[in-house]
């Protein structure tokens, strides 16, 4: 998969997304990652890429037009109709992030263009030219949208083929089948008197198995009660 990122601060991006398991499928081409400076495609000869709202208000707009020939660059520069390509706004406005959205765009698409938003916002007129989603990391406001984009292409690009080890990596965590992942234990046996349980050294793997299931029923039960209620807030189940 490829992930192009429009940005005003390329770096901050690729610092985060160089590194760890990511920067490693990068180096291996599981996954293609380019930053684009935005300001690269102003036509302003200060390379300004913001101005004041219409109808006043406080703080600055980032205008449509440099983002725009970002956008078109990018294309330019992957071209192709069988593409199967989604542009994403990461706004607080959007939906927010859920694991079954990464796994969605993992697997419905090949390219991912992501907008960062800074300052106010953008011109809406840019979002509901090119923008097929917006995406949000959470009910609260950035200073800009560069962490939730790297936040977004880590959730994404982890499930895609080659960047983990073993699809058992991101099939049997937390969130996976909407519930939190069970305790788990390594070395050493015993930690300031607390002893690794019974039946995690037992070798009897249908034990083990029952016992995390229900780890993992408690756990979301006492820590995230909200996954296991339905938009009505009936029990699922």
């Amino acid at each position: 998969m490829r992930f192009d990122i429009m940005t005003l601060f390329p770096e901050l991006v690729d610092r985060v997304l160089g590194e760890s398991i990511i920067g490693r499928a990068q180096a291996s081409g599981a996954v293609t990652i380019k930053t684009w400076n935005i300001r690269d495609y102003s036509e302003n000869k200060h390379r300004r890429v913001d101005d004041t709202p219409y109808g006043g208000g406080f703080g600055m707009l980032m205008a449509a037009p440099p983002i725009y020939n970002c956008y078109r660059a990018i294309l330019d520069e992957t071209p192709g109709d069988d593409i199967r390509r989604r542009v994403i706004y990461m706004s607080p406005k959007g939906k927010v992030l859920k694991q079954s959205i990464g796994a969605r765009l993992a697997s419905e698409y090949d390219q991912l263009i992501i907008l960062c938003g800074h300052y106010e916002g953008v011109d809406c007129r840019i979002v509901d030219e090119i923008v097929d989603e917006e995406i949000s990391i959470g009910d609260f406001v950035l200073t800009g949208g560069e962490i939730p984009a790297c936040i977004l292409t880590d959730c994404v690009a982890r499930l895609c083929p080659g960047v983990l080890s073993d699809p058992e990596c991101f099939d049997r965590e937390s969130l996976t089948d909407g519930l939190l992942e069970y305790p788990q234990y390594t070395r050493p046996y015993e930690f300031h008197g607390v002893k690794v349980p019974d039946v995690l050294i037992s070798g009897h793997h249908a034990n083990i198995e029952k016992w995390r299931a229900e780890q993992a029923l408690g756990e979301t039960e006492k820590k995230r009660p909200d996954l296991l209620r339905g938009s009505n807030g009936e029990v699922k189940g």
